[in-house]
């Protein structure tokens, strides 16, 4: 099996990273921004519990 394929879209990254370095310091920034949160248990434990279940079929109303 060959595993030298490198798509199109990965040598275009691979590329655009190698001539604008300093792309890579904004992208960890902006995933530290939105997703690398420090996950609070119990908080998520009663969001789970509060949640009322939908009903079987919700387009209908009889």
């Amino acid at each position: 099996m060959d595993y030298s394929y490198e798509s199109e879209h990965t040598k275009f990254m691979r590329e655009f990273l190698e001539k604008n370095p300093h792309m890579q310091e904004k992208r960890l920034a902006a995933r530290s921004m939105w997703w690398d949160k420090n996950q609070n248990r119990e908080e998520n434990k009663e969001f789970k519990e509060s949640s009322v279940p939908m009903k079987p079929y919700v387009y209908f109303n009889g």
